[in-house]
Parts: structure tokens; C-alpha cells; sequence
């Protein structure tokens, strides 16, 4: 912005014009107050202003002060703080403060032009003239105006000092036509001032109801709660990693700000489909785990199992003994107790094995098989098999704790998440939101889910997402069934999905660079995770 170099009326307006657009434009609201009151200088030529905020108390809060000729310059994005108390509109007596010209402006809903402090009647100036004489500066001319918002609320007050002369420089009283400017600007500034906070509030508001949806599958599955909060952080470090890179095929990926908000979304929605998952899945600690661990009843199966070998040993010690007093029965004591040690053992080797793991060989297949073909009595007098089909089908679970059938319930997250997400009226620069956030399990290579998109279906900010998701889940130290593996192990499997083209190679490539993971493990791993990376070794990395 300019200052004219005349009271061309035309030239005036032409200026709060272009000041009304470029307060619109403004997105922060510290730089917004202070354009503000900028423009208000300008277009008035004054020396001095301040801008006021109504705070919570319903008080007058400095907000901007800026003094030209003194250097003066508090509030704002100085950085330096106005040592000034707020102005009451009620006084102590609970009678309105109507001595303070700014707080008379805002209970009386009036602009007030003084043309000179000093000689001007009903108000209070002995702070002005205070500041004065520390300074050596002259107050003179003020100019105090209102600010309403479009429900015609005030919601602040622009107050500007010492009008000067355009041509001398000489402190002049404020015309009918700055006084006309500075309102017409105000009514402007309130508007683009109450737009951009009911805009930051709606944001805020729709980021406390995610964070609401997380805290739900939070508080649904401890072990998998805090992975929706910590994907969203991991994914705007690589975001930020790959827009500064300047090497490879990634030199000229550039995410602005509305794009980098849109991928900030998607990583905080990218599992807000498992609000359906089943608990009992989405916590499938042990093989065996429904709504409890199916493990007891089989320990249950076990010893009714052992207590029927026991009465069957002693129904044979009786008949031996009736047929012959005095007979050894040392042989049927020894086989019932080879029998007991094989049922503990078989037990045992079900309790290891339900806990789930990386690798299941035939050998153990094969004994889970022998052991359903036992038989047992159950509550119902039936001889039954010793397992049910289902739960020889789940402790026969190669890897992990989740059957096939489990993992498609789980699976469907991400089909829930898109059609969530697409059910909501995005505006236009968010609408990539469902794609990005439901598209964090496709593969380069077409093999992922939930729709088997290819690299060149998936945008790169899907990929970003991707890589987060992976490498949070294999560190993350809160899951049933494993613990958090350590740096090294992590990035070793990490590159070898990037080798077999599951994730992004040029994204890993970043990671890996420019050190996302270990900035990433320094917030959120345990101390014996973060071990000695030898990045030279990493599967797939091209420095």
C-alpha cells in the first residue's frame, strides 16, 4: 500500500479499495490487525494509531500501536509487548467509563474526532499528556472510531493520532473526509476481521470433531489409538522434507498452503473408517481372542481332560488289585504320568502359539491338527473333538493373530473412511481429502487395497501418507502383538517395500535423507529403539 500524494477523493478511494481487498486476502490474524491499522495510517496520514480489541472481559485489549516519528512500534508481529493495562468501559463505581475517549467511542457507538487533546472537554487525557512528556512528543489531533462486525456488534476500536498535512507535514486536525475514509475502512476491517476468525473457528471446530473421532477409536482400541494421532505428525514431516528437497525426481514437488491443509486432514482422517471395525478385532491381541481369550477354555479342556486320565489309571489300579492283591501297578502309574507330562506339553505349546508371531512351520501345523483329534466330554456328556474347526482355523494363523476373514473386516476400514469422507461437502480446495486419506494401503504395484490402484492413479500425497502409516505401525510400541521394533529393523523392512514397489522409492529416499525418521523417533520412541542407523545398508536407499 501507498500513501496518495494528494485529497484526491478518487485517488482515496481507489486505495481503500485496493486496502479492503487486500484485508480480505489476509489469512493471519496478527498481520491482519496489523494491516489494519497500517491502512488506517495510510489512508488518513497519520502519525500514530492504535487498534483495540472488545476482549473476553468485554474491555478495550491493545492489540497494535505504531508511532511513526518516535519509532514506536508494539503489538503485532514485533514481537514486542504494549506494557498497557486494557481500558475498562465500566468503572470501578459500576458507572461507564465515559472519560476515556475509546471507551466512550465503543458505549456510545461513535466515531469521535478531536481536533486537539489538550484543549478538548469531557475526557481524560492525563495518560496522553503523560506520554507526552516523557517523550516529548505533542498529542494533538485523535480520531477514535468504532468497529462493528456484520451483526452490527463492535467488536474493537481503531484510534489514529496526529493527522498530518500531505504537503508540510504540519499536525493537522482530522477532515470530514478522513473521518468518512477511517469509518468506511473499519466497517471493512471489522468484516474481514470477523470472516477470517468465524473461518479459524469453523477449522478449529472441524479439527476438534477429528481429534473427537480419534479420541473414539482411541478409547475403542488402546493399542491402536495413538497411531491416528502420531500418522498425521509423521506425514507432514515428510511432506516438509520432500518440498524442501532440491535433488532426484521429488526437486520439484511443491505443496502450497490450502494442498499441505488438505494432506494434514487426510492423515488425521486416514483411519476414521475404523469407528466400525469390531473391537474384538481391531484388539485381536492372541489368536484365540473373540470378546475373551478362548486360550482358558481349552486350559479348562486340559484338565477335564487329565482328570478323566487320572480316574481311568485308578479304575485300572482297582480291577488289577481285585484280581490280583498285591500286584505292581507301578507301569499303569508311569503311562498316566507320561500322559499328564504330553497333555502339559500340548498346553503349553497352545499357550506359545495362540500369542501369534512371525512364522509358523508344518511341524507346528501338524500338532495343532493331532491335537483337534483329541477327544474330550463336554458339558453335555458328548464326546466331542478336543478343538472346534475355529479354533483349529485360528491357532493355525501363519503370522500374526488375524485370520484371513479377520484381516478383510479390517481391511474395510479403508472403504469405510472413503465413503465417510466422500459423504461430506468438501470445499473445492479440500476435495482431494477422501482420495488422499482412503488410499494410504494401495501399492505402486497394484496389489494393495481397498480398489488396487497403480502409481500413476495414486497422488504423491497418498504415497506420503503411506510411508507414515507403515513406519508408525512398525515402531509403534502399544500393540498386542509385537513389540516396537528398533530404527534399523524398521527401515530395513521399510526399504525392502520400497524395493518390491509397495511404497514410494523417492519418498523413502527422502525419509531417509533428510532424516524424517530419526526426527520422528526422537518425539515418539522409546530410548532403546533409537539405535545406530547405517543408512549406507539400507535396502533400497539411493543417496
Amino acid at each position: 500500500m501507498h500513501s496518495p500524494d494528494s485529497d484526491d477523493p478518487f485517488k482515496r478511494l481507489e486505495e481503500l479499495n485496493s486496502i479492503g481487498v487486500s484485508l480480505s486476502k489476509e489469512k493471519d490474524i496478527t498481520r491482519l490487525l496489523e494491516k489494519i491499522l497500517i491502512a488506517a495510517k495510510t489512508i488518513t496520514n497519520a502519525d500514530g494509531g492504535t487498534l483495540y480489541r472488545i476482549n473476553d472481559e468485554g474491555n478495550c485489549q491493545f492489540e497494535i500501536m505504531r508511532t511513526d516519528s518516535l519509532n514506536i512500534a508494539m503489538g503485532g508481529t514485533t514481537g514486542v509487548a504494549i506494557p498497557f493495562y486494557p481500558i475498562h468501559l465500566i468503572g470501578r463505581e459500576g458507572l461507564p467509563n465515559n472519560s476515556m475517549v475509546v471507551a466512550y467511542s465503543v458505549l456510545h457507538d461513535r466515531t469521535v474526532n478531536i481536533p486537539d487533546a489538550y484543549v478538548a472537554d469531557g475526557f481524560d487525557f492525563s495518560g496522553t499528556k503523560n506520554f507526552d512528556k516523557k517523550t516529548g512528543y505533542r498529542s494533538k489531533s485523535f480520531l477514535t472510531v468504532p468497529m462493528k462486525n456484520h451483526e452490527n456488534e463492535i467488536i474493537g476500536v481503531l484510534q489514529l493520532i496526529n493527522a498530518q498535512d500531505r504537503n508540510t507535514g504540519q499536525i493537522i486536525p482530522f477532515s470530514a473526509a478522513d473521518q468518512s475514509l477511517a469509518e468506511s475502512l473499519a466497517s471493512q476491517a471489522a468484516i474481514a476481521l470477523t470472516n477470517r476468525l468465524l473461518i479459524n473457528q469453523l477449522e478449529e471446530l472441524f479439527e476438534a470433531f477429528i481429534n473427537l473421532i480419534n479420541t473414539a477409536i482411541d478409547d475403542k482400541s488402546p493399542y491402536t489409538g495413538g497411531h491416528c494421532q502420531r500418522v498425521p505428525v509423521l506425514t507432514m514431516m515428510l511432506a516438509e522434507a520432500a518440498i524442501r528437497t532440491r535433488t532426484g525426481p521429488l526437486r520439484d514437488f511443491l505443496l502450497d498452503e490450502p494442498a499441505l491443509y488438505e494432506l494434514k486432514l487426510a492423515g488425521l482422517l486416514h483411519d476414521c473408517g475404523k469407528v466400525t471395525t469390531p473391537v474384538h478385532i481391531v484388539d485381536k491381541a492372541t489368536k484365540l481372542q473373540t470378546i475373551f481369550d478362548r486360550v482358558d477354555l481349552i486350559d479348562t479342556r486340559f484338565e477335564v481332560v487329565k482328570r478323566e486320565a487320572e480316574v481311568q489309571m485308578l479304575e485300572a489300579k482297582l480291577r488289577l488289585l481285585a484280581e490280583s492283591p498285591g500286584a505292581d501297578v507301578s507301569g499303569l502309574e508311569n503311562e498316566y504320568r507320561q500322559k499328564i507330562e504330553a497333555l502339559d506339553d500340548d498346553r503349553n505349546f497352545l499357550r506359545r502359539i495362540n500369542i501369534g508371531g512371525e512364522f509358523m512351520s508344518q511341524d507346528q501345523l501338524e500338532r495343532i491338527r493331532r491335537i483337534a483329534r483329541m477327544t474330550w466330554v463336554n458339558e453335555q456328556g458328548e464326546r466331542v473333538p478336543f478343538l472346534s474347526e475355529n479354533e483349529a482355523y485360528n491357532l493355525s494363523i501363519v503370522r500374526g493373530t488375524l485370520t484371513h476373514e479377520d484381516r478383510q473386516i479390517i481391511n474395510n476400514h479403508v472403504a469405510m473412511t472413503y465413503k465417510m469422507l466422500s459423504a461430506l461437502p468438501w470445499p473445492k480446495h479440500l476435495s482431494g481429502v477422501p482420495d488422499i486419506a482412503a488410499s494410504h494401503h494401495e501399492r505402486l504395484d497394484g496389489k494393495g487395497y481397498h480398489r488396487g490402484l497403480t502409481a500413476e492413479k495414486m497422488p504423491l500425497q497418498s504415497r506420503i501418507v503411506a510411508i507414515a502409516d507403515i513406519f508408525e505401525a512398525l515402531t509403534a510400541k502399544d500393540r498386542p502383538y509385537k513389540p516396537g521394533k528398533t530404527l534399523s529393523e524398521s527401515l530395513e523392512i521399510l526399504g525392502r517395500m520400497a524395493l518390491e514397489s509397495h511404497v514410494d522409492a523417492h519418498l523413502f529416499d527422502v525419509f531417509i535423507r533428510e532424516k524424517v525418521y530419526l526426527k520422528y523417533a526422537e518425539q515418539f520412541l522409546d530410548p532403546a529403539q533409537i539405535n545406530r542407523v547405517d543408512e549406507t545398508a539400507i535396502p533400497g536407499y539411493q543417496p
